[in-house]
């Protein structure tokens, strides 16, 4: 790396001002991002539905089984192979946008999510769907990384905050979708395939839109500075500048000085327990570990917590569906606050909030309340969300952002797997307020760790942040 050419780089991307064409490219990114939202969010939504139709009795789930004496239902087996596979993803493949690009590892993860989703829909008992249900989060954890790498590096500082909560907005465009198919289909089995076995085959399109997608994305500039690739980041920015000049009709402005990225630093995983980021990386990661309960804990139970306070299975995954079609208007909200208020105060903010309906969710009986304080968790959860993929993703330097986003979000699929089975517990035992007397205590660990901790972020160059 050429550190005066990196710095060059990054000084004139961060100087362009609001254009459609780099809005162009967030919008496309995103649109990979709905395929993976889509893929979390299912098992909430066809998870009665397998139940209902014999996908996790004992007999079907084989050695997975195990876990039955200890009140474990199997549909939290389910729910721990996903999570087990996106833990795998992000630790270990994480970094593998670091090393062979950005653009190259969301193409082929989104492919690798496709093709495994594909088998895992004919697959005829609950341990081979666990299967290869592990195997598909695997290509997911390491999508999620990528993408909210990528688009840190793409858009200018004063509108990162602008460009995840977007980002966020269309991906979670796939809630409402999955819920509507899922009210649609997982009572029915159109053609005599299982209504649920038609939601997944659905997700599974995505490979279709990958050409598409990857044709008006281009690869980052700043990643290919940071590894020598100096003419194709000078022809990549150069392209970027003039649609973005000739979109406005005018020359743009000179780009003000930037921080050089230092070029010490191999990019391993060494770097992110150096001394400068050894302090973000144990923050981040308790952050991701108590953070996704709240997430997950609520949006991969929505109907079986409803079912747990006594609606039936189709009244459940209409009641959810309502609740999910907030989950787009959260982030669309947030556009107007992402880069007025400090990142770090809209995660603890959103923290504090998901705790105190998530009581009073627990507490409710009529529908419409229950409604009502599902829709406020989900917009605190999504707040939460695009916040923090955000924060995350700017306080690491380029050589490592991809390794240390993988390494810290890994937690976060680590406890979701765990609270998976927890949380089916709870609900065993406790009913569906023990659940969310679990969520409050992780969202007060989350108020916590970033509170205390947290650099702040808004406004300034990645370069900047990083050190």
């Amino acid at each position: 790396m050429t550190p005066s050419k990196a710095a060059e780089i990054a000084a004139r991307l961060d100087r362009l001002p609001r254009s459609r064409h780099v809005w162009t490219m967030v919008l496309l990114l995103s649109l990979g991002g709905i395929f993976e939202f889509y893929d979390l969010f299912v098992t909430g939504y066809i998870g009665p539905g397998m139940v209902k139709a014999g996908i996790f009795t004992p007999e079907s789930l084989g050695i997975f089984n195990i876990l039955g004496p200890l009140g474990v239902e199997g549909l939290g087996t389910f729910i721990f192979a996903t999570f087990a596979g996106l833990f795998v993803g992000t630790i270990l493949l994480g970094s593998v946008a670091d090393r062979l690009g950005r653009r190259a590892v969301f193409v082929g993860s989104l492919l690798w999510y496709s093709v495994t989703t594909l088998i895992m829909a004919f697959m005829p008992s609950g341990f081979w769907i666990d299967i290869w249900r592990f195997i598909a989060g695997v290509g997911i954890g390491v999508e999620l990384v990528t993408i909210d790498t990528y688009i840190s590096e793409l858009i200018p500082r004063r509108e990162r905050g602008r460009a995840f909560a977007v980002s966020q907005f269309v991906a979670f465009m796939a809630v409402p979708l999955v819920a509507l198919l899922a009210w649609i289909l997982v009572p029915t089995a159109p053609l005599g395939l299982d209504g649920w076995r038609w939601v997944v085959l659905i997700g599974s399109s995505g490979a279709l839109f990958v050409f598409f997608i990857q044709l008006g994305v281009p690869e980052s500039p700043r990643w290919l500075a940071r590894h020598g690739r100096n003419a194709e980041a000078e022809r990549v920015t150069a392209a970027i500048e003039a649609a973005v000049a000739r979109e406005k009709g005018t020359a743009l402005p000179a780009p003000s000085a930037s921080v050089a990225e230092e070029a010490t630093g191999t990019g391993s995983f060494r770097d992110i327990w150096s001394p400068l980021y050894r302090k973000r990386t144990i923050m981040l990661s308790f952050f991701n570990f108590f953070q996704t309960i709240g997430f997950y804990g609520f949006a991969a139970w929505v109907p079986t917590l409803l079912i747990a306070k006594g609606i039936d299975v189709t009244r459940g995954l209409e009641y959810s569906f309502i609740i999910a079609i907030a989950n787009p208007i959260g982030p669309l909200l947030g556009v107007t606050i992402a880069d007025r208020m400090e990142r770090k105060w809209q995660i603890v903010t959103a923290a504090v909030l998901i705790a105190c309906f998530g009581m009073a969710f627990a507490r409710q009986t009529g529908a419409l309340a229950l409604i009502a304080m599902g829709v406020m968790i989900t917009l605190a959860n999504n707040w939460m969300s695009f916040a923090y993929h955000n924060y995350q993703a700017e306080v690491f330097p380029t050589r490592v952002r991809a390794r240390a986003i993988g390494f810290v979000y890994s937690w976060s699929r680590l406890s979701a797997a765990f609270a998976g089975l927890f949380i089916s517990y709870l609900l065993h035992v406790g009913g569906a307020e023990s659940v969310f007397i679990f969520i409050a205590f992780a969202m007060a660990v989350v108020v916590g760790v970033i509170g205390l901790m947290g650099p702040k972020t808004r406004g300034r160059a990645l370069e900047e942040i990083a050190y």
